[in-house]
């Protein structure tokens, strides 16, 4: 069908103040914060805002009766081109949908609409004394739709895990336009093992099976006290050997985190008033739960992370915590500084390998980006293994582009040949499809059945996953 009887059909279907089809809005949509779509940005046809099931159902039907690509998009926060129209087709903004529909504090969940942004809904949660655990990075603008949509995780994915053990029921509007319910169309229950598991099956899909249009999630009590512990290594193998050893001392943190020596230069760099120790590596502990259990813990952590490391705090005062996260949570904007002129890239960042070899990932890192020529910062979730880089770059510079492309390809390898994989949390989008067999072999074609079941005319986010 032509794009101006698409654009037309559109309008007439659901009003001018649900679709947009200008350029210029159009152009804006054909970006998300991945370098893929700085590099090859893609315009789709046009863009509808929908407000209710009923407009989802819609546009599937009008879709699928005439085999044109539906793209779900949340925020675009994303850094993999997952929602980017790279074959074409018609954008469901999602992100305007932001309805929290029941916080049912008595069964421990909430059932909302996609676009809700992760912030937002901690903070209502919180009147309840509750709170949704994962905690991405982007929490201040990432919906949970696109949380779902890439099975987010984040900081406290060590003790909390990720997006998927905390939704228990999803409604989602299929290709065809068709609704299906899963996890029981009446259900409020938190354990229920009927039936295949589709919820699981929708989590982590990144919109190639059909459009999350409600979310039944599950919430845990907010923990009443927090700590603290930085602990800085003269030597990088000692870093993820302390983290072995307090869960061999039988502590589970919240969160535990790393920067090694090219991030704490950074962040000393960015902001020298941080003034991060000199080290090979530095690691964050968080703890968290009733004040006793956070004050043992905390001191758990400091005698026994103390045999290895350089030196050990361990804080609970709300300022000096503050502190000490102050030179994480910089680091992301930090990288982007260490050279003048030149842009951090997200080209394919999030890694994923074994605790036992994070020291030697991270070496060989650093010995990609010396072969390219490639300032690279290296940072992550060490407590499950979630390597974060930053390749820094002139974005101008097609040279420099080349190189740092051959650098992010051998990350991805290396990341498979170090017994992990290409992506912890930021999914796989349009950035990371080319790995898929290599990291998943013959069941990429079981993947692709699965995907066929419910898209059979391949209408749905094509050009995604595999």
């Amino acid at each position: 069908m032509d794009n101006i009887v698409i654009k037309k059909e559109l309008l007439k279907m659901l009003g001018k103040e649900k679709v947009l089809t200008e350029d210029l809005d159009l152009m804006y949509y054909s970006y998300d914060s991945s370098f893929l779509t700085k590099l090859e940005p893609s315009n789709p046809y046009a863009v509808v805002i929908p407000r209710s099931t009923e407009d989802l159902q819609k546009v599937m039907r009008f879709a699928y009766e005439n085999n044109i690509n539906i793209i779900p998009r949340g925020a675009g926060t994303g850094e993999t081109g997952g929602c980017i129209a790279v074959k074409g087709g018609i954008v469901l903004d999602l992100s305007n949908w932001d309805e929290i529909i029941e916080i049912d504090a008595s069964n421990m969940q909430v059932i909302l609409r996609p676009g809700v942004i992760h912030a937002e809904l901690n903070k209502e949660l919180a009147k309840y004394n509750l709170f949704f655990p994962p905690d991405p990075g982007s929490s201040l603008m990432c919906t949970v739709g696109g949380m779902v949509a890439n099975n987010a995780s984040g900081l406290r994915a060590v003790k909390y895990g990720c997006t998927e053990q905390y939704i228990l029921g999803l409604e989602v509007v299929l290709p065809n336009g068709d609704i299906i319910t899963t996890g029981g169309i009446k259900a409020k229950c938190i354990k229920n093992v009927s039936g295949l598991n589709l919820t699981k099956l929708m989590i982590g899909s990144e919109g190639v099976l059909g459009i999350v249009s409600k979310i039944r999630l599950r919430c845990w009590p907010k923990p009443k006290a927090r700590g603290i512990a930085m602990a800085v290594f003269d030597d990088l193998d000692q870093a993820p050997a302390a983290v072995l050893d307090i869960y061999q001392a039988g502590i589970l943190p919240s969160g535990i985190e790393i920067l090694d020596s090219s991030a704490i230069q950074a962040v000393n760099q960015f902001k020298p008033e941080i003034n991060l120790p000199d080290a090979e590596a530095i690691l964050l502990f968080e703890v968290d739960g009733n004040p006793p259990s956070v004050e043992y813990e905390g001191n758990v952590i400091k005698e026994v992370v103390g045999k290895r490391a350089r030196n050990v705090e361990w804080a609970t005062d709300p300022k000096r915590m503050a502190e000490l996260w102050e030179g994480r949570s910089v680091t992301a904007t930090a990288a982007a500084r260490v050279r003048p002129g030149a842009s951090r890239v997200f080209a394919g960042e999030d890694i994923s390998v074994p605790l036992a070899k994070v020291a030697d990932t991270l070496r060989a890192i650093r010995a990609l980006g010396d072969k390219y020529g490639i300032k690279v910062v290296n940072y992550g979730h060490i407590g499950d293994g979630n390597v974060h880089t930053a390749p820094v770059i002139n974005p101008e510079d097609p040279a420099e582009i080349e190189q740092v492309l051959k650098l992010v390809h051998d990350i991805h390898l290396l990341a498979i040949e170090m017994e992990g994989s290409t992506t912890g949390e930021h999914g796989v989008g349009a950035v990371r499809r080319q790995y898929a067999r290599l990291e998943h072999g013959n069941a990429v074609d079981i993947m692709e059945g699965i995907k066929k079941v419910f898209d059979d005319k391949g209408i749905m986010n094509p050009g995604k996953l595999f």
